[in-house]
């Protein structure tokens, strides 16, 4: 396997861990929001509030790597995504910055606040909306270069179903994959009426998200036939991916091993991702940045190829050590410390 191949997959490896972190992070605030609108705090909220404290300031390492490293690796990533991402990305960026701040005024602050916990739980599907964006570009055809400027084109991206399609399911699968590991927790935490409100969520957001798996593929058919063409001849990867969503939807609706339904959950969207992954080969941006010729120097690859595998082995370890420390830890989870 060449370096470049190593230096992709390793990212795109980090990409998968911001996704499935992530996601039970934004879809938890979100699911907060909802609970206290509904009248359902007093059920749930204690719950996601004894995930949420321990894991949120660690989310965006995964992001911050995989960033760093893209643009390490291939350096034209800079020059294309960072023209054409200014205005979403800033917008992210914003929205990051103000999800943490009322995340930790809602949580320390002496008064709970309607306008906190909103903020909080809207960030968590716009943020997500936002990134996603990065997606569509990668498809081709939005994005131009001429005299050497690149330029977007926002009406094109604004007015495109294939962007709309992977917004929708970017956000519906936050709450599928947030829904699924809240079960897992409430379950852990023997907080039975808890558990019976998130297995419902579980349980609704599994079709929209299956329903726009499909509508994305066939969106992405019409806007770039190279792709979609790769994806079918990598069927096998998607039929594992939907065998382990038809297994995780089947536990959740059995009502047992739940444990074991987030991880098919997990195993589901890392068939996804990584088929997608696999089939857009060889570009990160069809038709500028081929991952060949855009990659760094042989040396320069080398060394980030050591460090970012150095950082997986590290930052994993530390993640596991934090959820056995305080999420997996049965007494933690029954909000005994």
């Amino acid at each position: 396997m060449s370096y470049e191949l190593i230096g992709i997959s390793v990212l795109w490896l980090f990409l998968y861990g911001y996704i499935i972190v992530a996601s039970v992070d934004f879809g938890a605030g979100f699911f907060a929001f909802y609970a206290k609108v509904t009248k359902r705090e007093h059920v749930v909220n204690k719950l996601i509030s004894r995930y949420l404290s321990p894991v949120w300031e660690v989310t965006n390492v995964f992001l911050v790597f995989f960033i760093v490293g893209i643009v390490g690796f291939f350096p034209d990533t800079a020059y294309y995504y960072g023209s054409a991402l200014l205005v979403p990305a800033s917008f992210a960026l914003v929205l990051i910055a103000i999800r943490g701040s009322f995340y930790a005024f809602e949580n320390y602050g002496s008064k709970q606040s309607n306008v906190y916990m909103f903020l909080y739980g809207a960030t968590g599907l716009l943020i997500p909306a936002a990134l996603s964006v990065a997606f569509t570009l990668s498809e081709g055809g939005f994005i131009s270069e001429a005299n050497g400027v690149v330029s977007l084109d926002h009406w094109k991206l604004f007015t495109s179903g294939l962007n709309w399609s992977i917004v929708a399911l970017a956000i519906v699968s936050i709450l599928f994959i947030s829904a699924s590991f809240l079960t897992y927790y409430a379950s852990r935490a023997n907080d039975q009426p808890a558990l019976q409100l998130v297995r419902k969520w579980a349980l609704f957001w599994a079709t929209p998200t299956i329903i726009m798996a499909l509508t994305t593929m066939i969106a992405l058919s019409q806007n770039n036939e190279r792709h979609y063409n790769n994806m079918l001849d990598l069927w096998w990867i998607f039929g594992l991916s939907v065998a382990f969503f038809l297994l995780s939807l089947a536990l959740l609706y059995m009502g047992k091993n739940y444990g074991l339904a987030f991880i098919a959950v997990m195993l589901q969207f890392f068939f996804a991702f990584f088929g997608y992954g696999m089939a857009q080969y060889p570009y990160l941006l069809d038709p500028y940045i081929h991952i060949a010729s855009s990659v760094t120097n042989e040396s320069m690859a080398i060394a980030l190829i050591a460090a970012f595998i150095g950082g997986l082995l590290m930052l994993v370890p530390s993640l596991i050590l934090l959820m056995r420390l305080f999420l997996f830890d049965a007494d933690y989870a029954k909000g005994k410390k």
